[in-house]
């Protein structure tokens, strides 16, 4: 099957949707508990659970723990994961902590991402290993 026609791109596009509608709501969600100004906190929550949630998914098919089809792997990586995490926002909320001479935030959050993304990374892949031994 081509992968530019049939099911792969149909299947990308449904996982977008569910990921672009979680991270707003996710965003909105550390708004309103944290204020409109924490809203990096959302971001910073979506783009770890995004590395935990591909490692999961990568690490069951990738180690031929689960039975993955490739719709069902493009959907949730490709499709929910590119949509949910927010690089693009996560430099711009970089960049206004810098312009607003905010060093000690920057430093924070953005070494703070990268170390709890690879975290994520790390736990999604025990967390898909584990699974795949209990069953």
């Amino acid at each position: 099957m081509n992968l530019l026609t049939g099911r792969y791109p149909l299947a990308v596009a449904i996982g977008a949707i569910f990921g672009a509608l979680s991270r707003f709501y996710g965003t909105e969600l550390a708004k309103a508990i944290f204020g409109k100004d924490f809203g990096f906190y959302g971001t910073f929550t979506i783009n770890v659970t995004g590395c935990l949630i591909i490692a999961y998914i990568l690490t069951l098919a990738t180690e031929n723990l689960r039975i993955i089809s490739p719709e069902l792997r493009l959907m949730t990586t490709t499709g929910f994961c590119g949509a949910y995490t927010t690089f693009s926002t996560y430099g711009l909320e970089s960049k206004g902590f810098l312009d607003k001479g905010d060093i000690t935030t920057l430093l924070i959050y953005f070494v703070g991402s990268a170390i709890a993304g690879m975290i994520g990374i790390q736990i999604g892949v025990l967390l898909a290993r584990a699974s795949a031994q209990s069953s």
